[in-house]
């Protein structure tokens, strides 16, 4: 029972789980807000404590934000032609509350803002945050920053894609692979050029984060023992080492292939080959068809050779707007010839079978090559371009950061960005603008019952997951607790027939044993007999005595049924 009981907590959970998943989707998410239209006015936030960039956009226009002049190679034409926006979300949810906003479908998008003040990375960690709203989920595109690198020659009116930078961080997604990018630049000190290092996929699954339409809040850490750490909505969604965790590595391996050693002509790595002995056999045929006509089957003798198996409708009609410059010339469309449904019609051919003389191209089996070398590896020698780089969080100096994307989904919102080296700035600005935006649309989403009947109404199927989990129970009470008569009363239930003494257990117990010693003594045959009619005196005396005893109880002829405790001990110690 308490299996079963498990059982059905199991599935009641699961279907639930599942329910919850549906209603989680971004068209549930449309039904839902009119329940529950919350609007909290908006307070600007203001860092608490030492920051390198702050915006919160609360500003009207793009106030120390420089779109991208950069033009193309081959011509004037501007390379970034889409539109940037400061405005409120659709909802409005927080009126006042304004977002950088990439509004343009399918263009290329760059702007730019300087820091306070450059970051090195020396002894702080480094804390980069901000937060991304799909309005309308996101197709393909990305909504990640880069964080540009200190240079003398750094023109933010002409930042562009090949435009060094330090760090790229942020969400992206194109088709169904989703991402969430950490990667930086990493300058090698043998040779000083730089090289993209990507941090590992994340384990979670991100697809929602693209597709429900509310913001989300994205944390990069990178701190000075060389670790980092992924987060979006203050949960951790990736971590690792700088050192161990990044791709390619930082540090390149001590020894490489040989470019200059090839591999000898005669060097032979086929593991089998055609046996050069096997000769293809005289009868055999590659040119026969791989199926034949069926011989055996013959024209039907009502075959309608002249028929067409399609003909014009006889019921069309050209439409009366039909325009021959536009449509093009009318044709009847045509339908089956109903005079083919009896054998057929058109040119008849018979049925086509496998030829059983069909063998393919001939080819020889395949042997074990005798003069197989093994597998072909260059040799190794030293690494010219060795180095152990133990600190790669000294990173290049940043100075400004950027958004430069593509987007085939426009309406992409960018707010609340903060850049630090304080923990506890971060977390106190995550309190006044993160949290409130959180509570509001957490506040908004309805009961966990509301969401279960909206998501039964964009899908009906669920109405029956839901009857079965509440059918369930009442099922299982009635397995649990109903009796079975099938298999007659529990063992511990008593009823009385009559009024009549009955035996107890224990009574019976010893009549059982009683009647057991009785068989063993009956089939001692004739001696036993003889000594027991020597004894007969004795046993008349004690047979009255039990006769008296049971007629003290319970009246009349003594009943083998009725014997009274006293009785079935006095046999049982005198078994003769």
């Amino acid at each position: 029972m308490q299996l079963r009981l498990i059982s059905y907590l199991g599935v009641c959970g699961l279907t639930l789980v599942f329910a919850q998943g549906i209603a989680d989707d971004s068209q549930f998410q449309e039904d839902a807000e009119s329940f529950h239209p919350n609007k909290v006015a908006y307070e600007p936030p203001k860092p608490v404590g030492d920051v390198y960039f702050v915006e919160t956009f609360d500003t009207d226009g793009l106030e120390g934000w420089i779109k991208s002049e950069a033009r193309q190679d081959d011509t004037n034409d501007t390379r970034y032609d889409g539109i940037w926006a400061v405005e409120e979300s659709f909802n409005q949810k927080m009126p006042e509350n304004k977002g950088l906003v990439l509004k343009s479908q399918a263009k290329h998008h760059a702007i730019a803002t300087s820091f306070r003040r450059p970051f090195h990375f020396k002894s702080l960690p480094l804390i980069v945050q901000y937060e991304v709203h799909f309005q309308n989920e996101i197709e393909c595109g990305g909504a990640y920053l880069k964080l540009l690198s200190e240079d003398d020659q750094l023109d933010l009116r002409q930042f562009f894609d090949k435009t060094p930078y330090t760090i790229m961080f942020g969400p992206d997604k194109c088709g169904q692979d989703y991402k969430l990018h950490f990667i930086f630049r990493h300058r090698n000190p043998v040779t000083g050029a730089y090289e993209e290092k990507h941090a590992r996929k994340p384990d979670v699954d991100l697809q929602s984060y693209f597709i429900d339409k509310i913001p989300h809040l994205y944390t990069l850490i990178v701190r000075p023992d060389n670790s980092f750490e992924l987060l979006i909505d203050e949960t951790s969604v990736s971590k690792g080492s700088l050192l161990q965790d990044m791709l390619p590595p930082v540090n390149p391996p001590k020894e490489i292939d040989d470019p200059n050693h090839q591999k000898p002509e005669d060097w032979d790595d086929r593991l089998q080959i055609a046996d050069p002995e096997s000769v293809k056999p005289h009868d055999w045929d590659e040119d026969a068809p791989r199926y034949i006509p069926d011989s055996t089957v013959m024209k039907p003798d009502n075959w309608l050779d002249e028929e067409q198996e399609y003909i014009p409708d006889p019921e069309a009609k050209k439409p009366p707007d039909w325009d021959i410059d536009m449509d093009g010339e009318w044709e009847e469309p045509k339908i089956p010839n109903p005079l083919c449904k009896t054998a057929g019609c058109g040119t008849w051919k018979p049925p086509m079978i496998p030829n059983p003389a069909y063998k393919g191209k001939w080819k020889a089996p395949m042997i074990d090559n005798p003069k197989y070398k093994g597998v072909w590896k260059p040799r190794k020698i030293p690494n010219p371009n060795y180095f152990v780089d133990i600190q790669p969080f000294q990173m290049t100096p940043i100075t400004a950061v950027g958004l430069e994307l593509w987007s085939l989904t426009p309406d992409i919102m960018f707010d609340n960005f903060i850049i630090s080296s304080d923990e506890r700035v971060v977390e106190q600005w995550v309190k006044d603008t993160w949290a409130r935006t959180k509570a509001i649309y957490d506040a908004d989403r309805p009961g966990l019952i509301l969401q279960l009947f909206l998501a039964a109404n964009k899908r009906p199927w669920l109405w029956g997951v839901y009857v079965f989990t509440v059918a369930l129970p009442v099922i299982l009470f009635i397995s649990f607790y109903w009796p079975n008569k099938r298999f007659g009363p529990p063992d511990d239930y008593y009823y009385k027939k009559t009024d009549d003494v009955q035996i107890s257990d224990e009574e019976k117990l010893i009549t059982e044993a009683e009647l057991q010693k009785s068989d063993q003594h009956n089939q001692q045959g004739y001696e036993d007999k003889n000594k027991e009619m020597a004894e007969g005196g004795a046993l008349e005396k004690k047979n009255a005595k039990l006769e008296t005893l049971a007629q003290a109880q319970g009246g009349g002829e003594p009943d083998p049924g009725q014997v009274t405790t006293e009785a079935l001990r006095y046999r049982k110690a005198n078994p003769k």
